[in-house]
């Protein structure tokens, strides 16, 4: 078992998994791969499990229902505690993000708690994205600036590498938040507790094969959430512990 896991969450991703799993498994670091998959009716699922039975660092995961992002994810962080990993991946299986950025981000996490991967560290990276669709993430990163105080550039985005022990320290099951609303509760949850957190540049690249999950649902959760985290957070703009 290596110590790092990633985490892919799928559903009817059936063209883009194979090729993933060969990417993730030929890195020059060693990875697990856990695939949660939420009853994919692609037939991926199963094509899963037969890439676990000829891969014995890829794993699998079967949800009953496709039941949104952040749940999906929570599953798998609970699966990786139950295990020994100490560095747990998020990322997409779509090839948005690059596979091949992993080994940046574990050198980067060995002075961080939280290594998030920016879109827009430096600059702006997204390929193929439509302007409408570029606007409303650059200005959905403001939005949670100015109301949380989060000094990252990129806060919704979702290729993120967590060390053990932030996973630990969030109570799971309370978190209620998916989507792009799942990766801002996250990372405001562990900065306002003063973990360190990290940024390092990727390009993203929309999706070639399958759809997107985006939906307006996702879009008006995020925005309601991030005034809670502002409560939550005792109308606070600034973590409530130093960086330790």
């Amino acid at each position: 078992m290596n110590q790092t896991l990633v985490i892919v969450p799928t559903y009817n991703e059936r063209e883009n998994l194979p090729r993933m799993v060969e990417k993730l498994l030929s890195l020059p670091v060693g990875v697990d791969v856990l695939v949660v998959d939420d009853n994919s009716p692609d037939g991926t699922g199963k094509l899963a499990d037969d890439l676990a039975l000829r891969h014995p660092s890829v794993h699998v995961l079967h949800r009953t229902e496709k039941n949104g992002l952040g749940r999906a994810y929570i599953a798998g962080f609970q699966w990786a505690l139950q295990h020994t990993y100490q560095h747990v991946f998020e990322m997409d299986c779509d090839f948005s993000h690059d596979p091949g950025e992993i080994p940046r981000f574990l050198e980067a996490a060995q002075n961080a708690d939280l290594v998030l991967g920016s879109r827009y560290s430096g600059g702006v990276r997204v390929l193929n994205w439509p302007l409408k669709r570029l606007l409303l993430s650059r200005l959905a990163g403001v939005y949670v600036s100015l109301i949380t105080g989060m000094p990252f550039s990129d806060p919704t985005g979702g290729y993120k590498c967590f060390h053990r022990r932030c996973l630990e320290s969030i109570r799971l099951d309370e978190i209620q938040s998916n989507g792009y609303s799942f990766q801002i509760e996250l990372t405001h949850r562990l900065w306002r507790n003063g973990f360190r957190i990290a940024e390092v540049p990727i390009t993203f690249a929309d999706r070639v094969e399958g759809t997107s999950k985006l939906s307006r649902d996702i879009v008006a959760e995020a925005c309601w959430m991030v005034w809670w985290l502002w409560i939550q957070n005792g109308f606070r703009r600034s973590p409530r512990l130093r960086p330790s």
